[in-house]
């Protein structure tokens, strides 16, 4: 029997369809080949992280993220296809970083990056619980607009509120007087310019007076007194000995003024006390003397008679 147009259609259909799964299934074998399969367990947020997004080797594209999926509340999960002969070792640390603003779109996009840090140069191979090799994850690294400008007006803020607590009004009036006063300074400097010119000038003859004068005289007094020192440590033992020499003496004067001092208590305590009373007697005995004379001078009879009176006269009442 002779086939018809449309078996023969319906076989070379079959027959392609069987070529094209054969050329899957090969490119598919050699695709696995060429890519090794990793898994990284992470805890921070991946967002932006999507199936295709590119895998990095030190900034080497090495292969791409095969999918993203959530294991629990706090867990994801990552499945990487990395080019076979990536030197991918327990050293190797995967982190989810973001590149550009944006987590999205032409401004940005986010990627595994790999990083070695030298620690264990030995290949990340499956455990006995694990079908496919863990790689290390890392920290997140993502910043996008919404964040930056989170954390832009977060720092604002912090600066505005810096700024309103030092520059209240007490300090913004010192700062205008400040810059009231530096002004008139440099009025002032501005118009006495001439005489800052002289002043400097003069200054400039005293530092040359002072460079071949002074300077002179200076360092003729530094070598007197090294000399003066130089002297005083030659005669070190002389200087002890008179200074022994001095205690000595010192401690010979002690009793002396210890009896001086003694000496003086006796005449504070009892001769200067004798000496008042005598003196206070000496003063009664020169004021009887002084009546004396008075009586004496008015009636002179009294060195006869003495004292007593005379008896009245004819006439005279007692």
């Amino acid at each position: 029997m002779k086939p018809t147009a449309d078996t023969t259609a319906r076989l070379a259909f079959a027959a392609l369809l069987l070529l094209a799964a054969g050329g899957f299934a090969v490119w598919y074998q050699l695709d696995a080949d060429r890519y090794a399969a990793y898994q990284v367990v992470t805890h921070d947020p991946v967002s932006g992280l999507i199936a295709d997004a590119p895998v990095e080797l030190h900034g080497v594209d090495v292969g791409r993220v095969e999918r993203v999926g959530l294991v629990n509340a706090r867990t994801v999960d990552i499945r990487l296809r990395v080019r076979t002969g990536t030197p991918i070792t327990r050293g190797t640390i995967a982190t989810v970083t973001s590149r550009g603003l944006a987590t999205r779109g032409f401004t940005g996009y986010v990627y595994v990056a790999l990083d070695d840090d030298g620690s264990d140069t030995r290949p990340v191979l499956a455990s006995a619980n694990e079908s496919i090799p863990l790689i290390r994850a890392g920290p997140s690294r993502m910043v996008n607009i919404d964040t930056a400008i989170s954390r832009l007006d977060e720092n604002v803020g912090h600066m505005s509120e810096l700024v309103r607590t030092v520059l209240d009004d007490r300090t913004v009036a010192s700062l205008k007087q400040s810059a009231e006063n530096l002004q008139g300074v440099t009025r002032t400097l501005a118009v006495n310019s001439d005489r800052l010119a002289a002043i400097i000038a003069n200054a400039e003859r005293a530092s040359g007076m002072l460079d071949t004068q002074t300077i002179r005289s200076v360092r003729q007094s530094v070598a007197n007194l090294e000399a003066v020192t130089r002297t005083l440590a030659s005669n070190n033992d002389r200087f002890a000995t008179i200074m022994s020499n001095a205690e000595n003496a010192s401690n010979q004067l002690r009793p002396l003024l210890q009896s001086g001092n003694a000496a003086v208590d006796s005449l504070q305590n009892q001769v200067i006390p004798e000496a008042h009373n005598a003196l206070a007697g000496l003063e009664s005995l020169s004021s009887s003397l002084s009546n004396t004379a008075s009586r004496i001078d008015r009636d002179p009879s009294v060195l006869l008679r003495g004292r007593a009176r005379p008896p009245p006269g004819p006439g005279e009442a007692r």
